[in-house]
């Protein structure tokens, strides 16, 4: 990150602050920052913040969501935090962007601070840093997108993850529940073979969050892998970009109606319930981002109050398939 990235970052992070502070009449701030604003999963989280505040008018804190323009502005993220905690917010909820990057610089500068993650949590060598994680069973995640996968295709086949950052810790456990649960066994760092599954060459894929190149990944992996079993959207990137997911998938739509390819993709925003009511996916297994932004500041007061507070704190999971469309079927 450059020198002047850094200045518009904390100037972006200090503006956040002052204008809740003065919106929500000195408030004490319980921040929530995620990856990048230009996720559309990340908008529910603010809108759970933002009913919060609806309901909590008399509370002497306010809710504050932000984060980056850009889910890919890694860096971005921490100097947002960084200003954040050093202007003296009360609590923070983090979903860090690249975990063991944020994990260091909230050791460096606030070690006692009250702090939880959300959505996206540390490593768990860094886990003493933070008070809780509010959010999905990633790993869970990753199994009931397995199981899913293994009553379209029984015997297996060959298989292409696509996952977000290289560092996001929720991702990379959804992964491995996905492989273990595929593979019958734990620990497996690439399908090759296992129960029938083999990861091809060249995935698994890796977006960055950014729906574009989700959407170019798979127009890529399609062409270049006719006899592709299933593609696996570890989270639910391409499908943000609803036309040009139907670009893509309307190249593949014969094989998908005949289960010769299967998609199974996290995550279940109206753009993707309409995808998979027009059956450009299988499967979806969704989060609930707007219960994990509602609950998170009555978390973080907790946490201020010196409360004890649960860890991990799970906000479930909901599976639509073919089969049982369920929330899928009028959201």
């Amino acid at each position: 990150m450059t020198r002047n990235t850094g200045l518009l970052l904390s100037a972006v992070a200090v503006c956040a602050l002052a204008a809740a502070g003065a919106s929500a009449q000195d408030k004490k701030t319980l921040a929530i920052v995620v990856k990048g604003l230009d996720n559309p999963f990340f908008e529910q989280i603010n809108l759970g913040c933002q009913k919060w505040m609806e309901e909590n008018a008399d509370s002497e804190y306010a809710c504050l969501y932000t984060g980056p323009a850009s889910s890919a502005d890694e860096a971005g993220e921490v100097q947002i935090v960084d200003d954040l905690l050093t202007s003296g917010v009360a609590a923070i909820a983090i979903s860090p962007s690249n975990a063991p990057a944020m994990a260091n610089r909230i050791r460096d500068i606030a070690p006692d601070s009250p702090v939880m993650t959300i959505d996206a949590d540390f490593l768990e060598s860094d886990r003493d840093l933070r008070a809780t994680y509010l959010g999905t069973d990633n790993y869970l995640m990753g199994v009931k997108m397995a199981e899913q996968a293994a009553l379209l295709k029984p015997d297996g086949g060959s298989v292409c993850l696509q996952l977000g950052n290289v560092a996001a810790d929720n991702i990379n456990a959804r992964a491995q529940g996905f492989r273990d649960t595929a593979g019958g066994e734990k620990g497996i760092d690439r399908l090759s073979g296992q129960n029938g599954w083999s990861e091809i060459d060249g995935c698994p894929v890796f977006t960055n969050d950014q729906a574009d190149l989700a959407n170019q990944q798979m127009s890529d992996v399609f062409t270049a892998n006719p006899d592709l079993d299933a593609f696996i959207l570890v989270g639910g990137w391409a499908q943000f970009a609803p036309q040009a997911y139907a670009q893509v998938t309307d190249g593949v739509m014969d094989k998908l109606k005949s289960n010769d390819l299967i998609i199974i993709a996290g995550d279940t925003l109206p753009p993707q319930t309409q995808a998979f009511r027009d059956g450009r996916s299988h499967a979806q297994v969704g989060q609930r981002p707007f219960e994990m932004g509602y609950r998170a500041p009555d978390v973080m007061i907790q946490l201020i109050n010196g409360e004890t507070v649960d860890d991990p704190l799970y906000t479930g999971l909901d599976i639509c398939n073919r089969e049982d469309p369920g929330f899928c079927a009028e959201n």
